[in-house]
């Protein structure tokens, strides 16, 4: 079948918030907080600090979003990726549960914001599904589920006859559902929250990359190629999209990306058979498989590695395997969008939340978590901007040390996801 693939990102497409205009900074200016970074960390902190009445203004060096805020899959997840007796494990007992508790409450932020500042970006909050491909990965997924009980969390295991009408395949033993979760179109939501973040007084600038920050007396100067703001305060929210070398987020995390392929709108009683209750799911591999639907009933599958740079004919076997192995039924699909975003990684799965000099915070390592994340650490760094206070934070401040061999565990990671995606498209594994 003639394919109609393209590298183009679906979301911005079918966004119902329009593009953002901002204007670059071509100026002088001084304000209480400059924030780095146009994504969702960034804009939930301008945002948050609008809406306390503190001056801000933020600086994003291309449009909003052009990062993996607008790029991601758009589960609204809660939680860390790891399960929570390992993230204490990983954290110690207070720092861990108290990532587990404020993260696990993090998918209500999301949406309370969507909700209260009408963002229209299709969000469902019907729970998310975590599949269990096969019998190991169903003893994980019970293993989740008893810690994330045991915690209070609204979550069922679901087997048998309920598993298959909810994931629409029987390749799948067992789901996890966490009803506290759901699904977004990540970049309608980003927009929001700018739109928001402006309309309650934050001042925002497109096209202004940040080229150097220097301490000014006792507070700091953030400098652009055709302006500069002084302020108090810096919150950089790069992120996984850091670049430059005098960004100390780039010591913290390593580079990860995942790619994703979205079909042509599907109808029929297949294609509804799938996802019915319009869940966000994602299995147990060791290379994960994501699968969604969205709005106008694409069938969207991603997975972990780069798809930047790999032939489009190879794109399309795999998500052809991939497609046929859990939903046969479906028979050809033509695949229509494809994009890869970036993801930052650490060794322990956990984030990192800095003060890396007096008067800036950093926040980065969020392991495929952005939007829920991102949002929470936005509001945290804003109370404790405005109180003091870091305990809306999933972590307080610390001084972690930088990530050793970073470009090695770079490489080790896509050369792992490739062999494994290779593999797939040679039914050697599945």
């Amino acid at each position: 079948m003639p394919t109609t693939l393209s590298e183009r990102c679906l979301w911005p497409e079918t966004s119902a918030e329009t593009p953002p205009e901002y204007p670059a900074l071509a100026s002088h200016e001084e304000v209480d907080v400059c924030v780095v970074g146009g994504g969702i960390t960034g804009l939930s902190t301008a945002l948050h600090l609008a809406e306390q009445g503190i001056q801000a203004t933020l600086l994003e060096a291309r449009d909003i979003p052009s990062g993996g805020s607008g790029r991601n899959v758009g589960l609204v997840n809660a939680g860390l990726w790891i399960p929570p007796d390992d993230i204490v494990a990983a954290l110690g007992k207070d720092d861990g549960e108290r990532a587990n508790t404020v993260l696990g409450g993090a998918p209500s932020k999301v949406f309370d914001l969507i909700e209260r500042h009408g963002i229209a970006c299709d969000a469902t909050r019907t729970g998310t599904l975590h599949l269990g491909h096969n019998a190991k990965g169903c003893q994980e997924l019970a293993r989740r589920r008893d810690q994330l009980q045991n915690r209070g969390a609204s979550v069922t295991l679901l087997e048998g006859e309920a598993c298959e009408l909810a994931t629409g395949t029987s390749q799948i033993q067992a789901a996890l559902l966490d009803e506290r979760a759901g699904t977004i179109n990540p970049c309608a939501y980003t927009r929001g929250l700018a739109r928001t973040a402006a309309n309650l007084g934050a001042t925002l600038y497109c096209h202004s990359a940040v080229t150097g920050i220097e301490r000014q007396g006792d507070r700091w100067r953030v400098l652009t190629q055709d302006g500069s703001v002084t302020a108090n305060r810096v919150v950089m929210a790069t992120n996984a999209y850091t670049e430059d070398d005098w960004n100390q987020i780039r010591k913290h995390f390593f580079t990860g990306h995942f790619y994703q392929l979205a079909s042509e709108p599907l109808i029929g009683e297949a294609a509804e058979a799938i996802l019915p209750g319009k869940q966000g799911a994602w299995d147990t591999r060791t290379v994960l498989s994501s699968i969604r639907r969205d709005k106008e009933g694409r069938l969207l599958l991603g997975s972990l590695g780069k798809g930047e740079g790999k032939p489009l004919a190879y794109l399309t076997r795999w998500a052809d395997t991939i497609q046929n192995h859990y939903f046969p039924a479906l028979g050809n699909v033509r695949w229509q969008y494809t994009w890869t975003g970036k993801v930052a990684f650490t060794p322990d799965h956990t984030l990192r939340i800095f003060e890396p000099a007096p008067g800036i915070l950093s926040a980065t390592g969020y392991n495929g978590r952005g939007v829920t994340t991102g949002t929470v650490v936005g509001e945290g760094f804003a109370h404790y901007i405005a109180k003091g206070d870091d305990s809306l934070l999933p972590l307080p401040l610390s001084q972690p040390k930088p990530i050793k061999a970073r470009p090695l565990w770079s490489c080790a990671y896509e050369s792992g996801f490739s062999l494994y995606h290779a593999g797939q498209c040679l039914r050697v594994l599945i």
